[in-house]
């Protein structure tokens, strides 16, 4: 089968994966392309199976990622999805070479991705990417990891970089997001109304820029959950599985 990259040329026409074929997220995929347009001049690079399949990968140099980690040289893998029948046909091994191809081309060091020490939704299994030659080098609570992959011994090991003084300090629920995810964006409406229904206060804060993302209190900028200032999860759910949560933190 085909990959196809995504660029400035074509994004407008192409589907991106995100998302695929769901409308009520379409304003949010089109942010999404909107996001991704600009990353590109950054070195971003986005490629997709040549179906109608959410098989893609999209990767751009960790000093532009829009994370809290300290990876000079190296490529940061922002996101390798493969979904539904797709799977277990080798398609991240090669969008993997894709990655490790275009960092070597560029005099790069390694590539390094953020995975989840267990199989949580939204993040890529540990266990996969150990399979794929990365080593852990990181962890920080609850249950994010950090892998890398390296050709040059001398390099560096990057590490998670969070901000202590980007501590959350807001009472009730608080929510971080980029708008690198359309099921982040598409799902904030639905949640404030639950909180609301709830008597508990709602605050979303979107990053906007690179520095912002690198500054976030969280390492998963996409979306990060927060209550009375203490991460709850990266997770972005359904208005139901939101409510259950809230009545539980609210019981404790």
């Amino acid at each position: 089968m085909e990959y196809i990259q995504i660029t400035k040329n074509n994004i407008q026409d192409e589907h991106i994966c995100c998302a695929l074929g769901t409308k009520q997220y379409e304003k949010a995929v089109n942010e999404k392309k909107q996001w991704l347009s600009k990353r590109m001049d950054e070195g971003l690079v986005f490629y997709r199976l040549n179906e109608r399949a959410k098989v893609f990968i999209e990767y751009l140099p960790a000093e532009m990622a829009w994370v809290p980690i300290h990876a000079p040289n190296y490529m940061y893998i922002d996101c390798l999805w493969i979904a539904g029948k797709y799977k277990d046909n080798g398609h991240g091994k090669q969008l993997l070479q894709k990655c490790k191809e275009d960092a070597m081309a560029r005099g790069m060091d390694g590539m390094v991705h953020i995975v989840g020490k267990k199989k949580v939704p939204y993040l890529s299994e540990k266990r996969y990417f150990e399979h794929m030659g990365f080593t852990l080098v990181d962890h920080i609570e609850p249950y994010f990891d950090l892998v890398s992959l390296t050709w040059n011994d001398e390099a560096p090991t990057p590490s998670f970089n969070v901000n202590d003084k980007s501590l959350v300090t807001n009472q009730g629920v608080t929510i971080y997001y980029t708008a690198q995810c359309p099921y982040a964006v598409g799902i904030l409406e639905q949640l404030q109304k639950v909180a609301e229904k709830k008597g508990v206060s709602f605050t979303t804060h979107q990053l906007t820029t690179k520095e912002q993302a690198q500054n976030a209190p969280t390492v998963w900028t996409t979306f990060g959950l927060f209550y009375n200032g203490k991460f709850v999860t990266h997770e972005m759910m359904s208005p139901n599985k939101f409510e259950k949560i809230l009545s539980q933190l609210l019981e404790t």
